[in-house]
């Protein structure tokens, strides 16, 4: 295992929801053990009748709270994303989200402080909500926006780390002559139909200061994720900002098939496919991996491999 985390996350990309769920934990967690000891130092001076017990209820719930609902942050950042181009748009939606958040947090954690002293045999008076309300807020719209700021940092550290992919442009047509049409002759237009999306093959990466290449049909799977795509390319993942169903309609559907919600996978790419008794299935990869295969695609995937050239495969 390499000695630099940042350098074993690269690697190990599954393990980014773990690692995020454990910095989460030990970064609230901390800042609990602090705020408590510094909440009992001021009790003390103040000359307050409580002790440890109270401060540590106090701050205990109310990071307790806190860690609860950074999930819910971390959706609605993704759902509002902070970009240059998107900051005047979402920013409101973030002040928005600062007072729901606040609600929340206020409200879970008055109610477990409820809980906890009537536990212990004692009563808890919050005070007036309002007043009391619009302090807690001012620590918290601070609160909501450090966690965003992490969030959003962490997402370009991401970027940075896996790469960033792109379609590369496609070329201009030529310019051709015009041919004359004789004055005569009426020109009769013709229904306009849609052209077919473009199928890029190759696709342009940037990740460190370095750019290279690679080939569609490369692409192990396709991942949704949030505003991007995640493309699996010989054990390396590329995000690439775009949504699973306008990605899918560059892809050759003879090649790709969508197997989840969330899923595309090369059909060229699977090994074996193992039935799972709820009706889903498994998908394990030639160069390793395995992708989830919902009961709702098992139809989809048969059809595309029974008419593909990977009709070797066996589904059980």
């Amino acid at each position: 295992m390499p000695t630099n985390p940042i350098a074993w996350l690269r690697q190990h990309p599954r393990w980014h929801r773990t690692a995020e769920v454990v910095f989460w934990v030990l970064v609230i967690g901390v800042h609990a053990l602090l705020n408590t000891a510094v909440a009992r130092a001021d009790m003390r001076e103040a000359g307050l009748p409580w002790g440890w017990w109270e401060a540590a209820v106090w701050e205990g719930t109310s990071h307790a709270m806190l860690l609860a609902l950074i999930p819910g942050i971390a959706w609605w950042n993704r759902r509002f994303p902070l970009h240059w181009d998107t900051l005047a748009r979402h920013l409101p939606w973030h002040l928005l989200g600062s007072v729901l958040f606040s609600l929340a947090h206020v409200a879970g954690m008055v109610a477990l402080r409820h809980a906890l002293h009537a536990a212990a045999g004692q009563a808890y008076g919050f005070g007036p909500w309002w007043s009391e309300w619009g302090y807690e807020y001012l620590k918290d719209v601070r609160a909501y926006a450090a966690i965003v700021g992490a969030l959003t940092v962490y997402r370009l550290l991401l970027l940075r780390l896996q790469g960033e992919a792109r379609v590369l442009d496609a070329p201009e047509p030529p310019l051709t002559a015009a041919t004359p049409v004789p004055a005569d002759v009426v020109p009769v237009s013709a229904p306009a139909e849609p052209p077919p999306p473009p199928r890029p093959e190759r696709f342009l990466v940037r990740q460190l200061r370095k750019e290279f290449l690679i080939a569609a049909n490369d692409i192990d799977w396709v991942q949704a994720q949030a505003n991007y795509v995640g493309l699996r390319v010989n054990g390396h993942d590329y995000l690439l900002r775009s949504t699973l169903a306008e990605f899918a309609r560059q892809l050759d559907p003879a090649r790709f098939v969508q197997v989840h919600r969330s899923y595309l996978v090369n059909l060229e790419r699977i090994a074996e496919i193992e039935p799972l008794d709820s009706g889903d299935a498994r998908l394990l990869l030639r160069g390793g991996g395995t992708v989830p295969c919902s009961r709702r695609h098992r139809a989809a995937l048969e059809a595309a491999i029974t008419g593909s050239s990977a009709s070797a495969t066996s589904i059980a």
